[in-house]
């Protein structure tokens, strides 16, 4: 069977992929960077397209060629830069479900969201709902399924943010701590997958995937530490629903500036309707029960990497706005003290020379501090600024050697800063 999977490297497509690969059928993944599916799945053939771009049928004809059954893992939480949620899960949908029809591809499995309708009140939902009814309306031999919250050994999206959560130091901050989700594993979720593109039983039904027994956010979090190795925090701390929608007020602007942040607006207002599903009709169906929560976590390694990268996660965000305020700063200082600056190149510079490397500077200092909260440019910029800050010590012990031997040690601090830019660099891969 050739099937091709959108969203081949994403947190549901990689697993989705990976069992079908295992399973011996032939893979062809769709994503926005092949370069990127290929590192990651070398067996799978891989697909460069951006799926908000397909919204005719006709621009499906090429890649559906020599396809058996589609798997739709592909979703975007909400809109920001380059991502559009209601092309990328609606009208590009639309688009390749017709398109399947005219192309004899029969079978195609659908990744939705437990309570997604047309009728419901986030773009995510409504949009999910939308092509959900579009493909029970069409001819072709479906199944949809809809995953709780899932839960992978990669780090992505919803998993990603409850390791950051879970790594807060003594105390647990919440919001809606009583809020109730129904976990996944994200093998469940390929196992359905699988089972659905060979069970001919299975098609023209929907079902949710998700555990039995559904926990409060509170009591997901406390399992996330343990499970990391973190110690109970000393006590829980809940913050009034105002407090995360200034967060998420937050997170959606840094979604313009092309950060996929879990904290955004629209997963509040999912956790507002809690993350719950029925799983009796897929066990009826399939005799398989999805795994809790605590069996979910057993089967996913926890080690000083994870400890790590949880961490990381949760100081990110601080550690690029240190970096960014600095630059900033020192750009600015350098045009309010313009003439200062000037001074202490007296001697070292003609003044014009002089006058002409101040504001020069100042410009790409402040360039720097912009530039670096712009997501696709945050590894160049920081990379940049490594370079631009080793120009200025090189400079300065050219120029000004005196600075070296200040006593508040100037000079010696854009060493640290260097440090920080290394970091940031390193943090910045998003997959």
């Amino acid at each position: 069977m050739r099937v091709l999977v959108l969203g081949g490297y994403g947190l549901i497509g990689l697993a989705v992929s990976k069992l079908l690969l295992e399973q011996g059928k032939q893979v062809t993944g769709l994503a926005r960077s092949a370069k990127t599916g290929r590192k990651f799945l070398p067996e799978a053939s891989w697909i460069s397209e951006d799926i908000s771009k397909l919204t005719k049928p006709e621009d499906w004809s090429e890649i559906l060629k020599n396809i058996d059954a589609v798997v739709n893992a592909a979703g975007i939480l909400q809109n920001g830069l380059n991502d559009n949620v209601a092309a990328t899960q609606r009208d590009s949908i639309m688009a390749l479900i017709k398109a399947c029809d005219q192309n004899g591809v029969e079978q195609f499995i659908q990744i939705s969201a437990p309570g997604a309708t047309s009728a419901a009140q986030t773009l995510f939902y409504k949009t999910k709902g939308e092509a959900d009814e579009a493909l029970k309306k069409s001819r072709l031999k479906w199944t949809i399924l809809r995953p709780g919250l899932v839960i992978s050994p990669n780090a992505y999206g919803g998993t990603s943010l409850l390791r950051m959560l879970a790594a807060f130091p003594l105390i647990q901050p919440l919001v809606m701590p009583k809020a109730l989700i129904q976990t996944v594993s994200v093998h469940d979720v390929a196992y359905a997958v699988s089972a659905a593109l060979g069970k001919d039983s299975l098609a023209g039904q929907d079902f949710d995937l998700v555990e039995e027994n559904a926990k409060t956010l509170t009591d997901l979090i406390l399992s996330i530490r343990s499970w990391l190795g973190f110690s109970k925090p000393l006590f829980i701390v809940p913050l009034p629903k105002w407090v995360g929608g200034v967060v998420s007020k937050i997170a959606d602007f840094a979604g313009w500036l092309g950060w996929r942040s879990s904290l955004r607006s629209t997963s509040l207002k999912v956790l507002t309707q809690n993350v719950t599903g029925d799983p009796a009709p897929w066990k009826y169906e399939t005799g398989h029960v999805p795994q809790g929560l605590k069996r979910t976590l057993q089967g996913l390694p926890s080690t000083a990497q994870e400890r790590l990268y949880a961490r990381m996660k949760l100081l990110f965000p601080l550690l690029l706005f240190i970096m960014s305020a600095f630059w900033l700063t020192s750009g600015l200082i350098g045009i309010f003290q313009h003439d200062k600056a000037v001074k202490v190149l007296e001697g070292a510079l003609p003044e014009t020379a002089a006058i002409t490397s101040v504001w020069l500077g100042s410009v790409i200092d402040i360039g720097i501090g912009l530039l670096v909260l712009f997501r696709p440019l945050t590894r160049l910029i920081s990379l940049f600024s490594v370079l631009v800050a080793a120009g200025y010590l090189a400079a300065s012990a050219a120029l000004t050697p005196h600075l070296w031997a200040n006593p508040l040690g100037p000079m010696v601090k854009v060493f640290p800063a260097i440090a920080l830019a290394l970091v940031i660099a390193s943090l910045a891969e998003e997959r």
